[in-house]
């Protein structure tokens, strides 16, 4: 669901904010980034969950939030710098028409963009704002769409002129009063005109691309679960995919021209420095977008699993569980995509219990949702919708645990012994670390494990991870295997599945990350109560 967690014009910090305060219901997926909107789900308790789950993480944030563009001036910074990229299909609005290649228009084609020129400039007069506050930033976001017609009349090929416009047009919709006659659906529709021709004059415009989707995404929602609602949230989707393309590499260029520099910067001028810390600042801009692109990407797809015939549903939703983990993978505490992957787990759950399909445990992955949104509340325990969410799943944890589940380990202090010393046997994690579990260990609703009771069972405490990983190392037993590197050298394990690897690689780094940020008390109260 794009609204949990999801993310609006090119990203504040907000998180999803909009966030419900649900009551005690089934998580659901969020979207976006900024405010959340709740998870749809099939069933009227996955729709309670969803308000409950689907606050804090859902509502996508905007590049203008993000970058905090809107000056106090009453000018809009342009924030088209060059990054950003969308998709060249059209929304099935008449949102990609383009003229031909080249920078010149035709009169014919100057005549029709004054036009549509005309018909924004209306629709963005004919908003009058909520209250005074709205009205004040309703006269700057007109003052600025002026500005930005006179630059295109200027210069018809200019892609940040389009890529402002749109913002303020986006922005707009956003201020739309709802007992006034303005269409915020109109004004969206306009702002998709404007980025479609931005990113047709500059295809690398990525940043385009994500305010897009979101506008898209906005459209979308008004419509409910219908047809045109599917090719819509579709549209945003293949938006999403095209942003976090074309910005994927930028922090990796950022990476090169850093070390480069830092190699240099002492054998040049000391100004040097500047543009290393000037490099690093646009490295974490590009980090925080890329963030805010995945988990909104992940919301559209769980947005539109709500939509398409259930064949396709479970395909749809395990790419959403990607996005969401690939987001968590490059930032262990971004806890919107980590309440999102949660909530997204949770419906999955809901699905797989009506489904009634015997390969997959629905108790398992309620448990694997809970686990999410417990790191999320440890991450950010003032949230009141994260709060609101744990209270329906915790439950559903090992508790006094975090994790309980099955490994495969060598004996302690001997990672490198045969295979056939190797042992499968059920491990426990909590807020200090993970060990092998004993029989004063086994949580009461598991089956006790088949350690060999001479051997010394294997304790990794969470203050001695250095690292994290899987690994692929022809020495170890077959299998899904991570290596936990500690202070004392490196321990090997191997899980039953791959599946089951990525759920103990994110639940260790989890809780790795929560003692890292000082709230392993936080994690601690939750899973001993």
């Amino acid at each position: 669901m794009e609204e949990p967690t999801e993310s609006r014009r090119a990203g504040a910090e907000d998180l999803a904010n909009g966030a419900l305060e649900p009551e005690e219901a089934a998580p659901e997926v969020e979207v976006e980034v900024e405010e959340e909107e709740p998870p749809r789900s099939a069933t009227a308790k996955q729709e309670e969950a969803k308000a409950a789950l689907g606050a804090e993480g859902s509502r996508p944030f905007t590049m203008r939030e993000l970058l905090g563009e809107l000056k106090e001036d009453g000018e809009p910074a342009a924030t088209g710098s060059g990054g950003s990229a969308r998709s060249a299909f059209g929304d099935g609005n008449g949102i990609g028409s383009a003229e031909a290649e080249g920078s010149s228009y035709s009169q014919d084609s100057t005549q029709q963009f004054s036009s549509h020129h005309d018909v924004a400039m209306d629709l963005i007069n004919s908003v009058t704002g909520v209250d005074e506050e709205g009205r004040s930033r309703q006269r700057i976001l007109s003052f600025a769409a002026k500005r930005y017609v006179n630059a295109i009349e200027r210069n018809p090929d200019d892609p940040d002129a389009y890529y402002n416009w749109a913002l303020v047009l986006q922005e707009s919709a956003d201020n739309v009063d709802p007992n006034s006659s303005s269409s915020k659906d109109a004004l969206l529709e306009e702002a998709c005109k404007k980025y479609a021709e931005a990113t047709r004059l500059c295809p690398t415009l990525y940043d385009a691309y994500y305010n897009w989707a979101i506008a898209i995404a906005d459209r979308a929602k008004m419509r409910g679960r219908t047809k045109e609602a599917e090719e819509l949230w579709k549209q945003a989707i293949l938006n999403y995919e095209k942003a976090v393309q074309l910005n994927w590499n930028s922090p990796q260029h950022l990476v090169k021209a850093t070390t480069w520099d830092v190699s240099i910067s002492f054998q040049l001028e000391i100004s040097n420095l500047d543009f290393l810390i000037a490099n690093v600042a646009v490295f974490l801009t590009c980090l925080s977008f890329l963030l805010q692109a995945l988990n909104n990407w992940g919301l559209g797809l769980q947005e539109l699993s709500a939509i398409v015939p259930a064949r396709d549903k479970q395909t749809i939703i395990k790419t959403a569980i990607s996005k969401f983990r690939s987001a968590i993978q490059l930032q262990f505490d971004f806890h919107r995509a980590i309440y999102n992957l949660g909530t997204v787990l949770y419906g999955l759950a809901e699905d797989t219990m009506r489904s009634g399909k015997p390969d997959v445990s629905p108790n398992e992955l309620y448990s694997q949702s809970a686990i999410y949104v417990a790191a999320a509340h440890a991450l950010k325990p003032n949230y009141s919708v994260y709060r609101s969410a744990l209270r329906l799943v915790r439950s559903m944890l090992p508790l006094p645990y975090l994790k309980v589940g099955y490994l495969t380990a060598p004996p302690a202090n001997n990672a490198i012994a045969p295979h056939k010393d190797w042992e499968r046997s059920q491990f426990i994690l909590n807020h200090e670390g993970l060990q092998q579990a004993d029989a004063s260990d086994q949580p009461p609703s598991q089956s006790a494990g088949h350690m060999d009771r001479g051997r010394k069972p294997v304790r990794i405490n969470v203050a001695d991870i250095v690292s994290v990983s899987a690994c692929a190392d022809l020495t170890l037993p077959s299998g899904a295997s991570l290596c936990i590197e500690t202070i004392h050298g490196p321990t090997f394990l191997v899980a039953d599945s791959w599946e089951a690897l990525d759920g103990w690689l994110d639940a260790i780094r989890l809780v790795y990350t929560i003692f890292a940020r000082g709230k392993s008390d936080v994690l601690a109260g939750i899973i001993t109560g």
